[in-house]
């Protein structure tokens, strides 16, 4: 019996049934409620490509058919896949599958701001690629992606400025087997945020991070590529980014230049 079939009512059934979709979707024993089980297999949906970026999904009410249950169960689910920037719902037309190539969302990661609090008054970053090479992951980079010390990964180095003036050095690891084929050349012609070249051309999208921040000094390497003295602080936000079902898909180091611009992070 496939996961959508086994839902066949509003109401939760005991998972020794055969028909439970706790069992069908979920490994944990654990109960959960119904519209937590169909956003469980919307996310299915999303991380199997069914639903790509940018595209519309099925209505609610093709969906409640298709998982036979009720609009409101389907709704809530919806609901909380947006609130995870996941979906997107436009007035008038529907829900669709979120994308960094959005404008409002491209950069929603990036959280450093001018002085005067105008992201606009920049215009967008200036990109300098600085290296894309493939090595092998050191213990730490290896436990942050979920692999083995030495698998391989490519290891990217660049630049962000901002109104010609240097602001962020970023060095960052991914696994090198979802990104294969990516080189320093892709990344410097490709017009648009990273993490959208990742969601077009490598299927990954990148959902949501964690990150730490600490003040730092920095080294004569860094001090030449930011343009900046050994005494400038700097602020080093060490990011882990996950795709679906919280599977680490990057690790980024950045160096922040805080002279011209702040760190804002929103608490909700």
């Amino acid at each position: 019996m496939s996961a959508m079939s086994a839902l066949t009512s509003d109401s939760a059934t005991p998972a020794n049934a055969g028909t439970s979709p706790v069992a069908a979707v979920l490994s944990a024993p654990a109960f959960s409620p119904l519209y937590q089980q169909i956003k469980a297999l919307m996310l299915q949906s999303l991380q199997s490509g069914e639903w790509k970026p940018s595209s519309a999904i099925p209505s609610e009410m093709d969906l409640a058919g298709r998982f036979k249950v009720s609009q409101g169960t389907v709704r809530k689910a919806i609901d909380e896949l947006a609130a995870e920037n996941l979906l997107v719902r436009r007035q008038g037309k529907g829900t669709f599958v979120a994308t960094h190539a959005e404008h409002q969302v491209q950069y929603r990661f990036l959280k450093l701001f001018p002085d005067d609090g105008d992201p606009s008054s920049e215009g967008p970053a200036q990109r300098r690629i600085v290296d894309c090479k493939r090595s092998r992951a050191s213990t730490e980079v290896a436990r942050a992606l979920a692999i083995r010390a030495g698998d391989a990964v490519l290891q990217v180095r660049r630049v962000l400025s901002f109104a010609t003036v240097p602001t962020i050095l970023e060095d960052i690891w991914l696994p090198a087997t979802p990104f294969k084929g990516l080189t320093a050349e892709r990344l410097t012609d490709y017009d648009g945020p990273m993490y959208a070249l990742f969601e077009t051309e490598f299927g990954v999208r990148m959902v949501r991070a964690e990150e730490k921040i600490r003040a730092v000094l920095p080294d004569a390497q860094q001090c030449a590529l930011l343009k900046t003295k050994p005494t400038t602080p700097l602020l080093s936000v060490e990011r882990i980014a996950y795709t679906y079902n919280d599977a680490p898909m990057e690790v980024r180091r950045g160096l922040y230049l805080t002279e011209r611009h702040y760190y804002r992070n929103a608490l909700n």
